[in-house]
């Protein structure tokens, strides 16, 4: 993952939108590449995504910060394009953030979601944060998908 992770740091990218669209990118090469998993921005790929995670928080030469920020753009890509939300950084308003650290959401309709937040949650907390039940949640509180014309 080291050539993944040295063009992303490496890259300067014209918007926090299109950072996060490549590190998304980079995320479904790594994941058929590395894992044998097909992630293709669908609510189907949850499933992958959360193996792949597994995977990840089992190994002891992780890199949690920047695996965090590919798998959790993946996420939020899904829910950006499904709901058809816009990036934005914005003040985490819980005890992680303080109201201080800013990070990347998702903003659908006034709804704020964390996708990086809750990778992370998923990679160092286990099985009590998988992202079925995540997506599930999602899906219920901010209905069908948007329609794309």
């Amino acid at each position: 993952m080291s050539d993944v992770r040295k063009r992303l740091e490496g890259a300067s990218f014209a918007d926090l939108n299109a950072m996060m669209e490549s590190y998304a990118s980079a995320a479904v090469e790594t994941a058929r590449r590395e894992f044998r998993q097909t992630l293709d921005y669908s609510s189907e790929s949850m499933d992958a995504l959360d193996e792949i995670l597994v995977l990840i928080g089992e190994s002891p030469e992780r890199d949690v910060d920047f695996e965090t920020r590919l798998w959790g753009s993946y996420l939020g890509e899904v829910l950006r394009r499904r709901y058809a939300g816009i990036w934005e950084m914005t003040p985490y308003p819980g005890p992680q953030g303080g109201g201080q650290a800013s990070m990347p959401a998702i903003d659908v309709r006034g709804s704020r979601l964390f996708p990086l937040l809750k990778v992370h949650r998923r990679l160092t907390m286990g099985e009590e944060e998988d992202l079925r039940s995540f997506f599930a949640m999602i899906t219920e509180r901010l209905g069908s998908p948007a329609r794309v014309n």
